[in-house]
């Protein structure tokens, strides 16, 4: 079993911000295979972060982006629970991110939950007429309407758009590995975008 050294615990410590202990465990758990700690430490923070949500945010920040034409702007609330995380720079950038997110991708609503029932059943009646004629059985044409479904959120939906920094990541994940570096709930508030000539 390799070493495990302080010099090891610290590139661990930087590349994942976990804790000391939390590091030296992994690095221990995985027999100093550096990859497997990362992996092992991500896996346990994004655990506990699934139970840091829904937890009160009272604090956080309004954070705002302008696009270089200012042609386009947005207004972000972004919470958190504590003054103390809403105050680092790291939650600040994260603020940003999203905004520039909402800049780029004009999403209409924060989540799934969000999107007003009527919308979700004009929705639907679309893709059901556009199926109407294929001959396929409800059961199908009624799977294929959710598939759909889902690609309309993905679309118009903050939390289940793909990052423009990296597709293979959404916004909710973004913000829950976050979560799970600072160890409480974050959550997009409300958020406004302008722009100039639409």
């Amino acid at each position: 079993m390799a070493e495990i050294t302080s010099e090891m615990i610290k590139e661990l410590r930087d590349k994942t911000q976990a804790g000391m202990m939390d590091c030296k465990k992994a690095l221990t758990e995985c027999g100093g295979d550096m990859e497997k700690a990362v992996e092992f430490l991500r896996k346990k923070g994004l655990a506990s972060a699934d139970k840091k949500a829904g937890t009160a945010v009272s604090e956080g920040i309004v954070a705002s982006y302008i696009h270089s034409n200012n042609k386009i702007g947005v207004l972000l609330e972004l919470k958190c629970a504590t003054d103390f995380v809403a105050r680092n720079e790291d939650f600040q950038n994260l603020a940003k991110e999203i905004a520039m997110q909402i800049a780029a991708a004009n999403p209409l609503y924060v989540s799934p939950e969000d999107v007003p029932a009527d919308v979700i059943a004009k929705e639907k009646e679309i893709y059901k007429e556009q199926m109407k004629d294929s001959g396929k059985p409800d059961n199908v044409i009624e799977k294929i309407v959710e598939g759909k479904l889902s690609k309309f959120y993905s679309e118009v939906c903050l939390l289940e758009q793909e990052y423009i920094k990296d597709s293979s990541v959404k916004i909710r994940d973004l913000i829950k590995q976050k979560i799970a570096v600072f160890g409480e709930n974050i959550e997009v508030g409300k958020f406004a975008r302008f722009q100039i000539g639409n």
